[in-house]
């Protein structure tokens, strides 16, 4: 567990341009300290000592406004930005060196049961206010976009951009960070082919009266 943290701590220092020193990270990162909570609430969970584990998982949710289920599975080098409103399920499947942003959700769509959170592969990033429902699995070095809904699985090597998200190609070029500007807005692109089809539908009742 100890190597587990440090792998963490030192990929906060490598991808966060705001971190000065890794003391600074361990003593006051919201994010840190709820993965770090949250480490040793799943070894709890995985003794079967489930109701300490299930409070110190609620005492860490109280202190930074970050929610980890306790069963939740994550891999090495985990990194959660900033983090307020982080929710991540019961059965949740996480990769290592995946980065979470502010907002993110790895939820259930409340229709499913056993495996009913998403899966992430290695190296995911998912933008702020991002949520995966579902079962989904996200593969290697994907990237979610902020604000991204996905409800499909997302292949690996590539961007998931929208609401709901579809599939950004982007040349095969990997990417260190996403650029979570510079894109057109998917809400309004749906809207416009929405137009399209209603002005299609007025003239096909306006031909037959």
């Amino acid at each position: 567990m100890f190597k587990t943290l440090k792998g963490d701590l030192e990929l906060v220092m490598q991808r966060d341009p705001a971190a000065r020193n890794k003391f600074e990270v361990f003593s006051l990162y919201s994010g840190y300290k709820a993965v770090r909570k949250y480490r040793r609430a799943h070894w709890f969970y995985e003794h079967n000592m489930k109701f300490i584990a299930r409070y110190l998982s609620q005492r860490a949710r109280h202190k930074t406004g970050i929610e980890i289920h306790p069963a939740a599975q994550i891999g090495n080098g985990f990194v959660i930005d900033h983090g307020m409103g982080v929710v991540i399920g019961e059965t949740t499947i996480i990769g290592d060196n995946c980065i979470l942003y502010q907002g993110v959700t790895l939820g259930g769509t409340g229709k499913e049961h056993g495996k009913r959170h998403p899966t992430l592969g290695n190296n995911v990033l998912v933008g702020s206010g991002a949520k995966i429902l579902g079962p989904v699995k996200i593969g290697d070095n994907a990237r979610i976009a902020a604000g991204a809904v996905v409800l499909n699985d997302v292949p690996a090597d590539s961007t998931a951009v929208g609401v709901p998200a579809r599939i950004v190609k982007l040349n095969g070029q990997k990417l260190d960070y996403l650029d979570q500007i510079h894109y057109s807005d998917p809400v309004a692109l749906e809207l416009c082919k929405m137009q399209v089809e209603i002005d299609k539908i007025k003239k096909e009742l306006e031909s037959k009266k």
